[in-house]
């Protein structure tokens, strides 16, 4: 069913997407014929799982089509291997991840340490989500201290900017004060339910020591202080991006 068609039926509902909060698009189950399609964009295999694997479970349980997006396929990420040997385990460790989260895995064919923003790369990330049609997608924030968070944020940003039509963007947040910086929640949601479901997702991704990774990029802590802030025992936080800009910029 068509993109237009899923959103006719939005609207005819008297519901709309942009007014939505996060939380509730996640929890309710997917009306039988208009399931939403989610796509979350990620730097690197455990990017997507490690900032929003619980809100992505959520709504595939709840009957929503769910698609994980990784902009590379993590080759720069274990020591003493090739890339090509790196990029083989850690594509199996994603597709294993989505496995566990409900989600298919796509990639989007740049290279992890050298991810490139220009023209042409943007032209090719507003084509990937044109052909996957989503109605909300879920990405880095851009004020991160990983050059490829970075620019797969910002390819997102440029790609919503060009959709026609739009889709509703929000930015999900990783190791916040190591790698994320200055992020102040718009949304909300309770992952307490999904939260084992997300540990195990994360923990798919062996070579990369998820045991120390979680301790020391403080999941579970932040899991819980965002659930303290509103009032759930874990939790995701996203920021909505709400602005229409210019596509002039590149």
């Amino acid at each position: 069913m068509s993109t237009t068609t899923r959103r006719e039926f939005l609207r005819a509902g008297a519901v709309s997407l942009a007014t939505v909060p996060l939380s509730a698009l996640a929890k309710n189950p997917a009306p039988t014929a208009q399931p939403l399609r989610i796509v979350a964009v990620g730097a690197h295999p455990d990017d997507p799982e490690s900032g929003c694997g619980g809100t992505l479970k959520k709504f595939s349980a709840a009957g929503h089509n769910v698609t994980v997006l990784y902009l590379t396929r993590g080759e720069a990420g274990i020591a003493g291997q090739t890339a090509a040997q790196a990029a083989a385990t850690r594509t199996a460790e994603a597709e294993s991840a989505c496995g566990l989260l409900g989600a298919h895995a796509r990639f989007f064919g740049q290279i992890d340490g050298v991810t490139v923003f220009d023209q042409a790369a943007v032209a090719r990330m507003t084509q990937a989500l044109t052909d996957l049609q989503p109605d909300l997608v879920l990405a880095h924030w851009p004020i991160d201290s990983h050059p490829d968070h970075q620019v797969a944020a910002t390819l997102v940003i440029q790609a919503r900017l060009r959709a026609a039509p739009p889709f509703e963007l929000f930015f999900f947040e990783v190791c916040a004060g190591q790698q994320t910086m200055t992020f102040r929640p718009t949304d909300y949601v309770d992952i307490t339910d999904m939260q084992e479901v997300k540990r195990a997702a994360v923990f798919c991704h062996a070579s990369q020591n998820p045991a120390e990774i979680y301790a020391e990029g403080g999941h579970t802590l932040m899991e819980q202080f965002r659930g303290a802030e509103c009032g759930v025992r874990a939790a995701e936080a996203f920021v909505r991006f709400t602005a229409r800009g210019t596509t002039g910029l590149v």
